[in-house]
């Protein structure tokens, strides 16, 4: 008995499962912290995607200007990873948090915590949202040692992770000057030559330039990234897939959906001194989102007693 034959399969091996499909686009809802990856969990979602963004906003009450550091979003990444190891977690990874040594040392911490992707991109270290105006850029040279150093530490790890490089140059310039559609082009397909596993164009600009995108990358997965109200006009899963995108993230889906519901819960608070009336989930329900019977189960079966209805 060798004792591997049940082995599960891990969050990186199946991602590139699915990547390997022609006929599946991965979709990954964007989540931020344990409660909405469990939620996105129970509703079957394939992929998770970390928001960089969200990481900011939720454990640091900031916006997304490049102030969460690598131990910021690490630890959320390896935290969601966690919570389900057979769904992949893509996770923001921003520039890498510094030089080529910086960058391995970030791909071997993402992957030794089981996310399964992570993409690096060609901003400064004093970066910001792919989809505010004014981003400064990295020379080529500088992001394609970052992308070395990310494949090169992805190949050592053996655990397959899945290297994503993004470029925002279409909405950005280097200290050169260089900058535009053209130049991401050109940044993406260094990067597809370098060794790495799919492509972020960031900020496209409408559906044509979609189209224009998956024609001029190289022949690897290409992700889109999708933020209502952001740059890029919403285009749906099912026509993404159809234009060749492989890999679609929402990273402001959960945030979309829950400031709008505190907010309203806070006023009527105020208001009137209580809860809203549909607020009646009750902390048992609320519990069973985060796992409590199977937390109870696992009790059980060891023969503890201290959850036990008896």
């Amino acid at each position: 008995m060798n004792g591997h034959s049940d082995a599960p399969v891990s969050g990186a091996k199946r991602l590139r499962q699915l990547l390997a499909n022609p006929s599946k686009t991965v979709v990954a809802p964007g989540v931020y912290d344990g409660l909405t990856a469990r939620l996105a969990l129970a509703e079957g979602f394939d992929c998770l995607y970390m928001t960089g963004a969200g990481t900011s906003m939720s454990r640091l009450g900031m916006a997304d200007l490049g102030l969460t550091t690598f131990t910021d979003m690490h630890s959320n990444a390896a935290m969601i990873a966690s919570i389900d190891p057979s769904v992949p977690v893509i996770a923001d990874a921003d520039t890498g948090y510094g030089g080529p040594i910086n960058v391995a040392n970030t791909v071997r911490a993402y992957a030794r915590s089981g996310v399964a992707g992570m993409h690096i991109e060609d901003q400064v270290q004093e970066k910001r949202c792919g989809h505010l105006s004014g981003k400064l850029l990295v020379d080529r040279e500088v992001y394609y040692n970052r992308l070395r150093a990310a494949c090169k530490a992805r190949d050592e790890s053996g655990t397959g992770i899945v290297i994503i490089a993004r470029t925002d140059a279409a909405a950005g310039k280097d200290a050169n000057g260089n900058g535009g559609f053209d130049e991401a082009v050109k940044r993406l397909t260094m990067a597809a030559e370098i060794g790495v596993d799919a492509l972020f164009f960031e900020a496209i600009q409408d559906e044509d330039q979609c189209s224009e995108v998956i024609a001029r990358l190289p022949k690897i997965p290409v992700l889109l990234n999708m933020v209502p109200g952001g740059r890029t006009p919403i285009i749906g899963n099912d026509r993404a897939h159809e234009i060749g995108f492989r890999i679609v993230i929402w990273p402001t889906l959960a945030l979309e959906a829950v400031v709008p519901a505190v907010e309203k819960a806070l006023q009527l608070m105020k208001k009137t001194g209580k809860t809203p009336e549909d607020q009646q989930i009750g902390p048992g329900k609320l519990f069973e989102i985060c796992g409590l019977k199977d937390l109870m189960a696992f009790d059980e079966a060891v023969g503890g007693k201290a959850y036990s209805s008896n």
